[in-house]
């Protein structure tokens, strides 16, 4: 390890994880004696090539699997593969080969570039959501949730993908069309199968302040996401009909200021009267082709049709009200039907100015003139949605908004139209996708005994391997034989339900699954997951804060409702890690440049290394395929080693920020390494046997360094446990600075060197493991660092043994003198008058008076 060349340091790396392995370092085992600690990365998807966004998220955890295992608890730091999804499915497609084959070489592809990054990982515990051995268990999990009523199956709308063939979530609706291929997305109904979320509504969101150890920001959208309300449920009766429409809104105490009711395109109502008015049905068309995200239909023009219905106002005998069929009205949320009160909601002021309906006002500020205000607001295009006093509104008037909306539930509930009601934002998970690569749902459908399980001990419900791609939609569709099969009830022929779970359903319980991942008659054996859950640090990406979180924290609650685990809430604390950026660069025809496609000239100029073109230098973005700012994480590691990537990954800004990739930066990770080593195996003097107790008598500089290195014990620790791990590098820096500039002639300096360089390494070794391990042994020791324990600092040597105390002359400042702590009054006057400064101020004048404010001031009297 003497060396500095670069290339020894991935030799070095090679030999310990090597080592590690065979020691068995990171192999995790119950110990009830023992406290645990599981760390989990959010697991990845097996797309063939690991990124730089990797290498942070991992390197992140791994520090903290490392630190905590040091600290004596029993670590637990897993890895498995998201493994089934659509992306393999075109893959197939692209490149002819089955989903299969393309996804096992991919993980053991990745496989292979995440081992040289020394994580220390479980191998041994390593699952893939697409083996059989994985999903059946998830399948036994559905059944179990059928049988407890927390999965059915209904008729719903849904975006519909032509091209793809399958449903895609609002999300994936961009601009009309689908994410991937870019086809117009049609709305179908269809039946699919539903988990039951909406059942834990309430205790999801509760739950929620109990998270102490989960970023703010995303409690804030998982509470968005779930979205309480509370309001009335109002029906209002059809001019000329025996039926009505029932309407959820958060604002009853409004309904004297409603000028129009309006109900989704997607409503029975709309639908009903499409079939007879074509352009109410082109009008529900040309709705089904606009974006279905709450952001696109916010954003989107407010369009409406006048169905020529009108219904009655519920407190205004002699008021009707017009109904509109209106694009921004979502069937999937309260009833699919609202009423319009433009006064006071925005988005019905548009719509309101829009088709030309009444503006009327009843609420005003508590503060302002109630008719000039509603004269003003009447003509206004701004909608006043602050909180207030009904006016106008008959037995509301005088009410404040809170008195006024359950006013209004009562008096609605009292004339039998309405009820008041909480409503949430959340609707339940739909699981069914019309693809092939993924878990069969198990379910046969009879015509004569309907829909029924499968018997678990049929379970479980294979894939086909002898699957085609040549027809459009799901392969399981038109396999020759597999759908069909007899009913498990009557024996009569039947089919097999065809589609397959979203992807969400496997990774809302894998965390569970690595506490017993070989386990073959149940999924989980019960003591381990007692034992390891719930996960206490879990770090990934925000993208993930609400659906993936969301639904596993729900999975948490529907396996304790049947049995599977005894608690609630699966991840106690969860860090959620920035992008990796990097520069973008743009040929002179417009054309995208990689870094490996750059160079810099001696003045700093940006040219295109082939030819020495000039290059536009864009800002710094995430790194994407698409812009080519990407770099390869095997490049790397293979040119500077996985401990100089970890180092600079931690040291360049603090973990939960975007973070710029610079070649400067990972080279001057290697220098610090590289310096380090040299500290470590060309010692300036000699640092003495291994485990000798440092000297009784120290010298000044060899004493100052061990307060600091004691003080960096402290300092350390506290930053990793807060995963503030760029001040941990800058303070193990500092230290490795001042282990370097010690004087080889001071009393005591070959031991405390030691001593010093020794925490260096300890402290250091959860972020750079490699090269720690490898000077540890340089230095002597026959045990690994691996499996030393945490160093621990003395309290005593956290105080300062010196204070800088202020001089003054007749209460003003003149200096500064350094006194030992507590210093006697003697001591304290004698380092004061000494002071130059001090001196030219008492001149010849006698000293009156000496007051010393201990270890703060010393306050000359003349």
């Amino acid at each position: 390890m003497a060396s500095e060349d670069r290339s020894s340091f991935k030799e070095t790396e090679a030999y310990w994880q090597s080592a590690w392995a065979e020691a068995g370092c990171f192999r995790a085992t119950v110990d009830p004696e023992r406290p645990k600690y599981y760390v989990l990365e959010m697991f990845p998807y097996p797309s063939g090539r690991i990124h730089m966004g990797h290498v942070r998220n991992y390197t992140l955890g791994d520090v903290v699997a490392r630190f905590k295992r040091a600290q004596g608890f029993n670590v637990l730091h897993p890895m498995g593969w998201d493994a089934f999804g659509l992306p393999a499915e075109n893959a197939a497609i692209q490149r002819g080969v089955h989903p299969g084959e393309w996804t096992r070489r991919n993980i053991e592809v990745m496989r292979e570039q995440f081992r040289p990054m020394g994580l220390s990982i479980d191998w041994e515990r390593e699952i893939s959501t697409c083996e059989p051995g994985y999903y059946k268990h998830e399948q036994k999990m559905f059944l179990d949730f059928v049988k407890a009523g927390l999965a059915y199956r209904k008729e719903s709308w849904v975006n519909w993908d032509p091209v793809e063939h399958t449903v895609l979530a609002n999300e994936q609706v961009i601009d009309g069309k689908g994410w991937r291929s870019g086809a117009p997305v049609e709305r179908r109904k269809l039946s699919q199968w539903f988990l039951r979320i909406t059942a834990y509504a309430q205790e999801l969101l509760d739950a929620i302040t109990t998270l102490d150890r989960w970023p703010e920001k995303v409690r804030l959208m998982q509470t968005n996401w779930i979205g309480r309300s509370e309001g009335a449920r109002v029906r209002f009766a059809l001019v000329g009909r025996e039926d009505g429409i029932e309407v959820f809104t958060t604002r009853p105490d409004t309904l004297f200021g409603a000028s129009f009711c309006a109900v989704s395109a997607n409503h029975p109502l709309a639908i009903e009267l499409a079939a007879a008015t074509p352009a109410l049905a082109d009008f529900l068309a040309e709705c089904a082709r606009m974006g279905t995200s709450e952001a696109d239909i916010e954003t989107a023009e407010k369009k409406g049709f006048d169905t020529g219905l009108r219904v009655r106002h519920p407190f205004l005998d002699d008021v009707t009200l017009p109904v509109y069929v209106a694009n921004f009205v979502l069937m999937d949320y309260g009833t699919g039907a609202i009423f319009g009160c433009p006064a006071h909601d925005q988005r019905d002021m548009d719509f309101a100015r829009k088709y030309g309906l009444a503006v009327t006002t009843v609420v005003a500020p508590r503060d302002a003139d109630p008719e000039a205000f509603a004269a003003e607001q009447d003509a206004s295009l701004t909608a006043f949605s602050g909180d207030g006093v009904a006016i106008r509104s008959g037995f509301l008037n005088g009410l404040g908004v809170a008195e006024a909306k359950a006013a209004a539930i009562r008096r609605i509930e009292e004339m039998g139209q309405g009820e008041g009601v909480v409503q949430f934002r959340l609707r339940d998970w739909g699981v069914s996708r019309q693809r092939y690569w993924g878990c069969p749902i198990p379910m046969i459908h009879c015509e004569s005994c309907g829909i029924v399980p499968v018997p678990e001990d049929q379970l479980p419900v294979l894939l086909p391997d002898d699957v085609t791609f040549d027809k459009p939609g799901n392969p399981l569709d038109h396999h020759p034989t597999w759908k069909h099969v007899d009913c498990p009830v009557c024996g009569r022929p039947a089919r097999r339900e065809t589609d397959t779970f979203d992807t969400f359903f496997e990774s809302s319980w894998y965390f569970a699954r690595f506490c017993s991942p070989h386990s073959d008659t149940v999924a989980f054996d019960r003591a381990a997951v007692d034992y390891w859950l719930p996960v206490d640090q879990y770090v990934g990406g925000v993208e993930h804060a609400v659906l993936h979180l969301l639904y596993s924290r729900f999975f948490t609650r529907a396996l304790r409702e049947c049995g599977y685990l005894g608690l609630s809430e699966p991840f106690a604390g969860l860090f959620t890690q920035g992008m990796i950026c990097h520069e973008t660069y743009r040929a002179a025809d417009g054309t995208w440049l990689s870094p490996e496609d750059v160079t810099r000239t001696a003045d700093g100029l940006v040219v295109r290394a082939s030819d020495t073109a000039p290059v536009t230098v864009g800002r710094s973005e995430k790194m994407s395929k698409s812009k080519l700012n990407t770099v390869d994480p095997t490049v790397i590691l293979d040119s500077h080693g996985a401990d100089a990537a970890r180092l600079f990954m931690l040291s360049d800004c603090p973990p939960e920020r975007d973070m710029d990739w610079s070649s400067a930066g990972i080279d001057g990770a290697s220098r610090y390494l590289a310096r380090l080593v040299r500290l470590a195996s060309q010692p300036p003097l000699d640092p003495g046997p291994v485990g000798a107790d440092l000297p009784a008598t120290l010298g000044p500089a060899a004493e100052a360094l061990r307060r600091q290195t004691h003080r960096t014990m402290a300092g350390v620790t506290d930053d990793l446990e807060k995963f503030r791990f760029n001040n941990a590098v800058a303070r193990v820096r500092e230290l490795t600075n001042a282990v370097a500039a010690l004087d080889p002639a001071a009393e005591g300096a070959g031991p405390v060197y030691r001593f010093a360089l020794e925490t260096v390494l300890r402290l250091a070794a959860p972020m750079i493991p490699h090269v720690c391990e490898a000077l540890w042994r340089t230095l002597g020791h026959a045990t690994m660092l691996a499996e030393t324990p945490w160093p621990v600092w003395s309290e005593a040597f956290l105080v300062d043994d010196v204070v800088k105390v202020a001089v003054q002359v007749n209460g003003k400042m003149r200096g500064t003198v350094e006194l030992p702590l507590d210093a006697s009054q003697e001591v304290a006057e004698a380092a004061a008058r000494a002071l130059p400064t001090v001196v030219v101020q008492i001149a010849d004048k006698p000293v009156r008076k000496v007051i010393l404010v201990p270890n703060r001031i010393v306050n000359i009297i003349v």
